[in-house]
C-alpha cells in the first residue's frame, strides 16, 4: 500500500532544502508504519557530493534502527533516485522505493537506466513511480525558475 502522507513528509523536507538554497529533494524511510529516517538535499551546505536526500535519510534510518541493513523498509523520495542513491538503496536492502517526479537526466529507476531491473544484481527493490508527481515537479520547477530570475 502506498501512503501519500509519507510522500507529503518528503515534500515538506524538499521545501526545507529549497529554503536552504539546495535542490528541493526530500526523502523519508518508513519501517513498520513509522518514519525512521529523514533527509533532504544538502550537498552544498555539507560540501559533500553524497549528501543527497536519499543518502541522508538512509543514514538517519540506519542510526535509528542500529543497522545498515534496512530490511522491511520503504523509501519515499520526491525525485527519482540517481545511480549513486540507487546503489545505496540496494546495499541497504530497501524493500520498496516510491518516488514522485521522474529525473530525465540522471534517473536510475527507468528514466535513464533501471538499476532495479538489472537481474545480475543481488538485491531487487520494488519501484513505484509518479506518487504526488505534480507537487514534486512544481517544487523543482519553481526552484530553478527563481534561480534563473536572480541571475
Amino acid at each position: 500500500m502506498i501512503d501519500t502522507d509519507y510522500m507529503q513528509q518528503a515534500l515538506d523536507l524538499a521545501a526545507q532544502a529549497a529554503a536552504a538554497g539546495e535542490v528541493p529533494v526530500g526523502a523519508v524511510v518508513v519501517h513498520e508504519g513509522q518514519v525512521v529516517g529523514r533527509g533532504f538535499n544538502q550537498p552544498i551546505s555539507c560540501a559533500d557530493p553524497t549528501a543527497h536526500a536519499e543518502i541522508m535519510a538512509l543514514r538517519d534510518a540506519g542510526r535509528a534502527l542500529g543497522n545498515y541493513r534496512l530490511v522491511d523498509c520503504d523509501l519515499y523520495v520526491t525525485l527519482e533516485p540517481c545511480v549513486m542513491c540507487s546503489g545505496a538503496i540496494m546495499h541497504a536492502r530497501i524493500r520498496r522505493v516510491v518516488f514522485g517526479a521522474p529525473d530525465l537526466k540522471t534517473g536510475a529507476c527507468g528514466s535513464v537506466v533501471d538499476l532495479f531491473a538489472e537481474t545480475r544484481l543481488n538485491h531487487h527493490t520494488t519501484v513505484t513511480a509518479g506518487v504526488r508527481a505534480p507537487e514534486a515537479v512544481a517544487l523543482l520547477q519553481n526552484f530553478f525558475a527563481s534561480r534563473r530570475n536572480k541571475s
